[in-house]
């Protein structure tokens, strides 16, 4: 009986869209199911342009321009109802490494192994190698993953964050 089901679920994969629902661990879908909940203003199952510039007001942006929100919308390939809103999310995580790979190139600048890096340390790399942040993106980068008083960032929850879309709960 259990080879049934296995072939089953191998044929139902071709769809594309049920499958999105196997990229995500079952609390992951549920924390998106909320904050799609929250963008989907109206309650008609589908995010809007109304529904964005709604969300963003309730967020303290009100001035968004029409062309952002409609842009933010063509990025869909079509209505976006939960399985594109979901679809999308997976598209762009798809794009991140493995946690392992991203905690192994913070380990290559914690060689005491403590788990944290010096905040000022990690604003010179992000600023000055690579593809440098801004200084807008290094606001937002504290603000989402503020050091502690001794001025360290635990990047083990920056890499949980990169490669779950949510912070761990301790």
């Amino acid at each position: 009986m259990a080879p049934k089901k296995a072939k089953r679920r191998q044929g139902g994969g071709d769809g594309g869209s049920s499958n999105v629902f196997s990229m995500f661990e079952q609390s992951q879908i549920q924390e998106y199911k909320e904050a799609f909940t929250i963008i989907d203003q109206n309650r008609d199952g589908i995010i809007s342009k109304d529904d964005l510039r709604d969300v963003l007001a309730s967020m303290g942006q009100l001035n968004v321009k029409n062309e952002e929100l409609e842009a933010m919308i063509k990025e869909a390939s079509g209505p976006i109802n939960f399985t594109v809103f979901l679809t999308m999310f997976g598209e762009k995580l798809k794009g991140a490494d493995p946690e392992d790979v991203i905690l192994s190139a913070f380990k290559v600048l914690d060689p005491e192994g403590t788990g944290s890096i010096k905040k000022e340390f990690l604003e010179e790399l992000l600023t000055t190698q690579c593809d440098r942040f801004s200084k807008e993106e290094i606001k937002n980068m504290w603000a989402a993953f503020p050091p502690d008083v001794a001025g360290n960032v635990d990047y083990k929850n920056i890499c949980y964050v990169i490669t779950h879309g949510e912070e761990k709960e301790e």
